[in-house]
């Protein structure tokens, strides 16, 4: 009711307003609209296209304010949502009938017909058959025959050529459309209407995301083009463009408001659904388009269009929001939510667990046969669409806790699906814990034949503090006391010293991280830092020579001499690899080791790796 409210208020007022404000703004062009009748000067191609354009919902606005707010959910969401569907459905039949009604008028016309001639209502009824008849009939084949097209796509298996094939399907049958008489537009969304009915819909969605984000552009740009600024700030243009705005936005507000009002909804939540279903969008512009390029109207009507587009998608956000702020319940007589299922819950050790076992989980699924698409992907959490057939499965993962949307008839093959990935976990974590050899394990990470003219130990160490005499009693001590320099040198970019310690010695754990030659490198990665800081301490063992940092073990039992702090940011890019790398390779490489243990001061180690 919602939709078809708002499509038939806008139509009348759209068309209404051509035909008696047109003759008096521009005479010369729509004087002859005054001296028709008025079922006949409804029916004139710039009134019904102005009728046409106003019927159009932008449900993507709508949609993006709605979920901001958080009130998809919400009954004023659902039925704004279900409405603006159904309202562009009703608008491209709408645009299918008028484009038949205005060819029916030309072709009367042509064959000797006059404009004062009486409205032939027998040849407009059979022209608004056909339309009605072809879009009805290609809609319904689409919908029950989506499963089998989308059983013939998913023979060819790989995303790109699916996807490929059914935007050439939407082609072919734009086409089809074009053919009968019709906007190429509707075939086209009859196409999107029947694969959407398949768990082939997403997957098309994000393999299509590069041609819909290089298209969109160039329509914006081609249909600014076509727009004559001159005639568009012109007086008349301006003063008729602002009367049909208003009555746009009236009608959208007061038909898609009673019958909301009329089906249990008070007086806020109808204003609330007449608000949502207001701005127009693309489909307006597409509309406006057709109508200019089939001569059906002029520069000054197309530019009437665009105005009204533009004011109406950039007053109804406000508007949408402005009584959402209002908490109060947009229906008469709120019924008592029915409890919901629950999602599966999983709570892990750590994020990077939750991260490891939904790839796990989502590869087990597409492994059945599923479709799935990654939705969203954050630092920290993740969304993900799986499907097939009627099955569809939300899994969301949020740090360390993994959440599966599912029916109640589903949770046995989500169980299984975990069950099998915990199996397949505990093996690799069976396999991981078998003792290994670190030595050789560290040797790799120190290949001295590795090479990056790009970063020099001077570019390297730019942000790390020089200690040229370093003392401490245990490595703990140690980590200690390069931390609390590294904090003292470049304060701006070491945040908490707690946590900086932490993630060193939580590495530490892992690995310890003694390499040979008396070298250590401990290092972790944190948010507590902004960049790749750290600090080079050469260590003072002159009062005892069998090592002061004796608890420091190295891969070759030799005393520390040189320790290498690194720290790094935990999620933003960093080159941190291959300032441990190039600081290794620095101090192996010839007798780079031997020459640093040679400085005395912070000037000669600054020196020495410039």
């Amino acid at each position: 009711m919602v939709g078809v409210g708002g499509v038939v208020f806008s139509f009348v007022f759209g068309d209404l307003c051509a035909v008696y404000l047109l003759p008096n703004f521009f005479p010369q062009t729509f004087g002859h609209l005054a001296q028709m009748p008025l079922a006949q000067a409804m029916m004139d191609a710039a009134p019904m296209y102005m009728g046409i354009m106003s019927t159009a919902t932008s449900v993507g606005i709508t949609a993006r304010i709605l979920s901001e707010r958080k009130k998809m959910d919400s009954e004023e969401g659902v039925s704004i949502m279900a409405g603006a569907v159904i309202d562009d459905v009703l608008g491209l039949i709408v645009l299918a009938i008028g484009n038949g009604v205005i060819a029916a008028t030309i072709a009367a016309k042509a064959n000797g017909g006059t404009a004062s001639a009486g409205v032939n209502w027998a040849a407009i009824d059979m022209v608004a058959v056909k339309a009605f008849g072809v879009w009805l009939g290609a809609t319904l084949m689409g919908v029950l025959l989506a499963r089998k097209i989308s059983w013939l796509l998913k023979l060819f298996k790989n995303p790109q050529a699916i996807a490929i094939l059914a935007f050439g399907l939407s082609m072919i049958l734009a086409g089809f459309f074009e053919y009968m008489g019709l906007a190429m537009i509707i075939g086209a969304y009859v196409t999107g209407l029947a694969l959407s009915r398949t768990d082939l819909k997403h997957m098309i969605q994000e393999t299509l995301q590069p041609v819909y984000t290089f298209l969109v552009p160039i329509f914006f740009c081609v249909m600014g083009m076509m727009v004559d600024v001159s005639a568009l700030c012109s007086k008349p243009v301006l003063v008729f463009g602002g009367i049909y705005t208003v009555l746009a936005v009236l009608a959208k507000v007061i038909g898609c408001a009673l019958p909301s009002f009329c089906c249990g909804f008070n007086l806020l939540g109808s204003l609330r659904i007449g608000a949502g279903m207001v701005p127009r969008g693309e489909v307006a512009l597409i509309i406006a388009g057709l109508g200019l390029s089939n001569g059906f109207l002029s520069q000054e009507i197309f530019g009437i269009g665009i105005l009204m587009t533009l004011i109406t998608t950039v007053i109804a956000p406000p508007a949408l929001v402005g009584l959402f702020i209002p908490k109060a319940a947009g229906i008469r007589h709120p019924k008592p939510k029915k409890e919901e299922n629950k999602p599966m819950m999983f709570e892990l050790p750590s994020g990077q667990v939750a991260e490891i076992m939904a790839r796990k989980l989502v590869e087990e699924f597409r492994q059945e046969g599923f479709i799935t698409i990654l939705l969203s992907r954050e630092p920290n959490s993740c969304i993900w669409e799986i499907s097939m057939d009627k099955m569809e499965l939300t899994l969301v993962r949020e740090d360390n806790v993994i959440q599966i949307h599912c029916e109640a008839d589903e949770v046995a093959v989500v169980s299984q699906a975990w069950m099998e990935v915990v199996s397949q976990m505990r093996e690799l974590a069976r396999a991981i814990s078998k003792p290994m050899d670190e030595k050789n394990a560290i040797a790799k990470f120190i290949d001295r034949s590795c090479e990056n003219d790009n970063i020099t130990p001077a570019k390297v160490l730019k942000n790390f503090v020089m200690i040229p005499k370093f003392r401490a009693d245990s490595k703990m001590e140690a980590i200690d006391l390069l931390v609390k320099a590294t904090k003292e040198a470049f304060p701006k970019l070491v945040g908490d010293m707690e946590e900086v310690k932490k993630a060193v010695l939580t590495r530490e754990e892992s690995m310890p991280t003694g390499l040979d030659h008396g070298l250590a490198v401990p290092h972790g990665r944190t948010d507590a830092v902004k960049e790749v800081v750290g600090a080079l301490a050469i260590v003072d063992n002159s009062s005892n020579p069998n090592g002061t940092i004796a608890d420091y073990e190295t891969i070759d039992h030799s005393v520390v001499q040189v320790i290498v702090l690194t720290l790094a940011p935990l999620k933003e890019q960093s080159p941190y690899l291959q300032v441990l790398a190039n600081i290794s390779k620095f101090l192996h490489n010839g007798d780079g080791l031997q020459k640093l243990l040679a400085c005395k001061s912070e000037e000669d180690m600054l020196n020495l790796f410039k």
